[in-house]
């Protein structure tokens, strides 16, 4: 059992959600990480951390991730008593609710932990420890996804982290809502969303971004995933992508941490 503290860590967010709002990281969870799951030699134990108000999420998580993996089991964690009693009656065999923050009180070491829209609120200097404690709760082939959505999961940006750090940063959209890539700079996490400034990584590659949807604005004519895909394969050609055709026709691209890091 992890260690308790005497209170959970951490402080309330404003508890927004919807139903489906976290449908795109999901899906690319249970895609990308769907081998690691099955691989467990025991039942996959997953988070929801900082599900919100409503205990959606955690619900749409789990049906998500058995799909990979039929053993896996959840935990939905909110830092607000009142939400973790809200959400009791959706409790069924494999999801469960308790009261808790940061300090992830589940039994053992944990294989997924999604926490989307909570460190929204808190400032950047406190988003490396944060993920250090959140990774220290992995077991060693766990996988934490930490990002930041729209009201109804349009756009997404998340970073994906595993016991030695950070991985890899994804950005997804319905495509049929974008203008253009550096739209999506509205939803960057907290570790990114301050830096998206002249100098920075994560500036320059929304600009190129841009400058490449621009480039393949004649294929707007076949749709815009065709546009988003033609725009990605230019792009590969100066910034380190992770991820192929197969989840660029889901509106998504997946970059390199080490290329997006912020200086300093």
């Amino acid at each position: 059992m992890a260690p308790r503290t005497t209170r959970p860590v951490g402080t309330p967010t404003r508890g927004t959600t919807n139903p489906n709002r976290l449908r795109r990281m999901d899906r690319w969870i249970a895609a990308v990480h769907g081998a690691a799951l099955r691989g467990s030699p025991e039942p996959p134990l997953a988070v929801d951390l900082g599900y919100g108000a409503a205990p959606w999420t955690a619900v749409e998580l789990l049906a998500r991730l058995r799909t990979a993996d039929p053993r896996t089991r959840l935990y939905g964690i909110e830092i607000e008593p009142a939400r973790v009693e809200a959400a009791r009656p959706y409790e069924h065999e494999g999801l469960s609710f308790l009261h808790g923050g940061f300090e992830v009180p589940v039994p053992g070491r944990v294989a997924l932990i999604r926490a989307a829209n909570v460190l929204r609120q808190y400032d950047e200097e406190q988003v490396a420890a944060v993920w250090e404690r959140l990774c220290g709760r992995l077991a060693p082939d766990g996988l934490l996804v930490e990002g930041t959505c729209d009201e109804i999961g349009r756009r997404h940006v998340w970073v994906a982290l595993g016991p030695e750090g950070p991985r890899t940063v994804t950005f997804a959209t319905r495509l049929g809502s974008l203008d253009r890539p550096s739209d999506l700079a509205e939803r960057l996490p907290k570790a990114l969303i301050h830096r998206n400034v002249p100098g920075e990584p994560v500036h320059a590659f929304l600009r190129d971004f841009d400058r490449a949807w621009a480039a393949a604005a004649p294929y707007a004519s076949l749709g815009a995933r065709q546009r988003w895909i033609r725009s990605v394969r230019d792009l590969a050609a100066d910034w380190p992508l992770t991820d192929g055709p197969r989840r660029w026709r889901q509106g998504e691209v997946t970059v390199r941490w080490g290329a997006l890091a912020p200086r300093g």
